[in-house]
């Protein structure tokens, strides 16, 4: 790998540590660029998915502030967005890439929609159940739709977190720097869960030189966007989603149209 090469990804690992810290959809800064240098979609996809397991790691401990009291959640959301990782891994190696082409943007809409009107949802939630006095926090549709979302996340990676943090923030009982936070611990899983896939099924499709070199960027990246994203206001946070959402919806759509 060339040195110029070597410094692109490395900046780019850098910039997508630390959106998927604050947001998600890192990879919508990697995968490009090492599509631009000549990589391999698939090959593009599964080094990159390794690579920003460091930056889930790094992003995660700066966000461990906001799991506190979300233990029972966490017990509940993790094993289902391992499961989904798993199916997504499968289904990355097994079909081919054009087929989930055509879900990813209408999942971005459905995640964008999610985003923008979170509040009025999130209220309408907490009053349903007050009205039924339910004692169930999580309801059974959010753990499905983590399921799915893992599913996502195994197969493509990005803009798993705009998923997430857009469910999370209707469903889930706290703020949305809470959701921030559980999204990060449940991206890292799907990350980690694919990642084995990967090693186990697919060695031979890995480039080590680029898993390396984003590793070490996107960790620094991690502590940075944690830092970063735990200061912002709701308002400003939501924003930002909104726009890295809208930013990934053109570039999917334009890929789906260009063929």
């Amino acid at each position: 790998m060339e040195l110029l090469q070597g410094a692109l990804i490395f900046v780019a690992g850098l910039w997508a540590g630390a959106i998927n810290s604050v947001v998600g959809s890192g990879t919508l800064v990697t995968f490009p660029v090492l599509l631009a240098l000549g990589f391999a979609p698939v090959t593009a996809t599964i080094s990159n998915a390794m690579g920003l397991i460091a930056g889930g790691v790094s992003g995660t401990w700066g966000y461990r502030r906001e799991l506190a009291g979300l233990r029972s959640t966490i017990l509940r959301l993790l094993p289902a967005s391992v499961l989904g990782g798993i199916s997504g891994a499968a289904l990355l190696l097994n079909l081919p890439e054009q087929v989930f082409e055509f879900a990813a943007p209408i999942l971005i809409v459905i995640a964008l929609a999610f985003v923008i009107f979170q509040p009025a949802l999130q209220r309408r939630v907490l009053l349903r159940a007050e009205r039924t006095e339910s004692t169930r926090a999580h309801p059974v549709g959010l753990t499905v739709l983590v399921y799915l979302a893992g599913v996502y996340g195994g197969y493509f990676v990005a803009a798993q977190g705009i998923l997430l943090v857009g469910i999370l923030g209707i469903f889930l009982h706290g703020t949305i720097q809470n959701a921030n936070a559980v999204k990060n611990l449940l991206v890292l899983a799907v990350n980690v869960v694919a990642g084995i896939s990967y090693m186990l099924f697919a060695f031979d499709r890995i480039n080590w030189w680029v898993v390396l070199i984003i590793a070490v960027s996107s960790l620094i990246g991690g502590f940075c966007g944690a830092v970063i994203g735990r200061r912002l206001r709701p308002a400003v946070l939501r924003s930002i989603i909104v726009t890295l959402g809208l930013i990934a919806l053109y570039i999917m759509v334009a890929r789906l149209v260009t063929g």
